[in-house]
């Protein structure tokens, strides 16, 4: 058998697995504030995209796509939102065969109420262990990063 020690201790493998542990902390974290608020992770996610889109609208392939759904999965998250008074649709005024989806005045409320306790979380289990002269360079990177493994993420965004 040949020595396969190089391939396992490759720094790559331990590059994902940082990346992982990370990930799935801060998850853990957001997700149980988020669902205090009666939120899960990827609803959320839909309302603060809507929230921050010019006019708090965004076409349904564009919230589908900035998210990482597939259509149906945003068409399946818009009606739960939808159900709960958080979005209503609307028929796109420039193109009648297309679905808006529009945060509404309870869908901002309900977000900025949960705001606070998410950014606290971000500041203290995330950016606090960041040095402050380090941060510009994370966050140009991470965006790079994002925008090599998903180009279509900024789509319909203002």
């Amino acid at each position: 058998m040949a020595d396969n020690r190089e391939l396992l201790h490759d720094p790559r493998i331990t590059l994902m697995g940082l990346f992982a542990e990370t990930y799935n902390t801060l998850t853990d974290h957001t997700a149980a504030q988020l669902a205090s608020h009666q939120l899960a992770p990827a609803e959320f996610e839909a309302l603060l995209r809507l929230s921050r889109n010019q006019d708090h609208r965004l076409r349904m392939s564009d919230l589908a796509a900035q998210a990482g759904l597939t259509n149906s999965g945003a068409t399946r998250l818009v009606d739960r939102l939808e159900n709960r008074g958080l979005v209503a649709r609307e028929t796109n005024p420039d193109d009648r065969r297309g679905t808006t989806a529009a945060l509404t005045a309870d869908g901002l409320a309900h977000l900025t109420d949960t705001l606070p306790g998410h950014l606290e979380i971000v500041e203290k289990r995330f950016l606090d262990g960041i040095p402050a002269e380090q941060r510009d360079t994370f966050f140009s990177t991470l965006r790079a990063l994002r925008d090599h493994l998903r180009p279509e993420a900024e789509r319909g965004a203002h």
